[in-house]
């Protein structure tokens, strides 16, 4: 039986001629497309993660404390809501800083009357307060602080890659679904041609006894042959794509977003983007069904 079925659908496929072939193709670029801008929402995810956990709340104090006091205004500071860990940096701290900073010109800080730099702290505020509203309330209780003079830093343009990671996602969801639906349309016109090529030979099917779902169902394998080829060529695009533009963007990506490779799908997630080319196809095979028996 399975063979029987298998082989309906490959001639129905064939039958299908040009049609088809331009479902198939139609389904290619819908889910060659989602894919571009599921990556690219894939990496700027991965970048919005790695810098939430980058963000830091820099407060420069007025005076530098007494060795005896730090221990406590540390403490008061980590009792503040929205504070993970807290570090001191003291002005001795900081000029060494600046001195590995400037590397070869580090000469010109020793000529200095004296140390400018002031002592301050460096926060690193909970995942929950890394994001815009929460790092500025933080910001505003460091502020409250009679030790802090000035208070540093935040997670606006964090928030503003992930609004862009949104765009990316939605974009890719709109451009997919315009072309899918196209693709769909397509499966429905190529399975209805192959339904009208069919008739007589369906209708001497039902007079010796063939089920309803013998007869239909090669109709719904064709559909889900032509979305699973479609779906399977636009994979294999966008690996070839992604082998050979990743090792060009990586260094560009390193020095804007900070991530050392470019991710590509997992297995669940290019098994999940056949599965879709897979079910487009049956949709069309489902509605050209429903045209042609209503």
């Amino acid at each position: 039986m399975l063979t029987f079925l298998a082989s309906e659908a490959a001639r129905d496929l064939r039958r299908a001629g040009r049609v088809g072939l331009s479902a198939v193709l139609l389904i290619t670029l819908s889910l060659a497309a989602l894919g571009c801008f599921w990556l690219l929402s894939l990496n700027l995810g991965q970048a919005v993660a790695q810098w939430r956990e980058r963000v830091r709340i820099v407060a420069y104090l007025r005076d530098e404390p007494r060795p005896a006091a730090v221990d406590d205004f540390l403490a008061r500071v980590q009792a503040l809501d929205g504070v993970q860990r807290v570090r001191f940096v003291s002005r001795a701290e900081a000029l060494s800083s600046l001195k590995r900073s400037l590397g070869a010109q580090a000469s010109v800080v020793d000529h200095l009357p004296r140390n400018p730099l002031p002592a301050s702290i460096e926060v690193v505020p909970t995942p929950a307060a890394a994001t815009p509203d929460g790092t500025r309330g933080l910001v505003e209780r460091l502020a409250a602080l009679s030790e802090v003079e000035e208070v540093q830093g935040g997670a606006e343009w964090v928030d503003s890659l992930a609004q862009w990671q949104r765009l990316f996602q939605l974009t890719g969801l709109g451009v997919g679904a315009v072309l899918a639906l196209a693709a769909i349309l397509t499966v429905t016109t190529a399975t209805t041609l192959v339904l009208h090529a069919r008739r007589d030979e369906m209708e001497i099917m039902r007079l010796v006894g063939a089920t309803e779902t013998v007869i239909r169902l090669p109709l719904l394998l064709q559909g889900m042959a032509q979305g699973l080829l479609g779906a399977a060529v636009a994979l294999a695009a966008l690996v070839g794509a992604h082998a050979l533009v990743a090792p060009r963007v990586e260094p560009l990506l390193t020095l804007t977003l900070g991530l050392s490779r470019a991710v590509f799908l997992s297995a669940p997630e290019m098994m999940l983007l056949l599965a879709g080319g897979a079910m487009l196809g049956a949709l069309g095979g489902l509605l050209a069904k429903g045209r042609a028996y209503s």
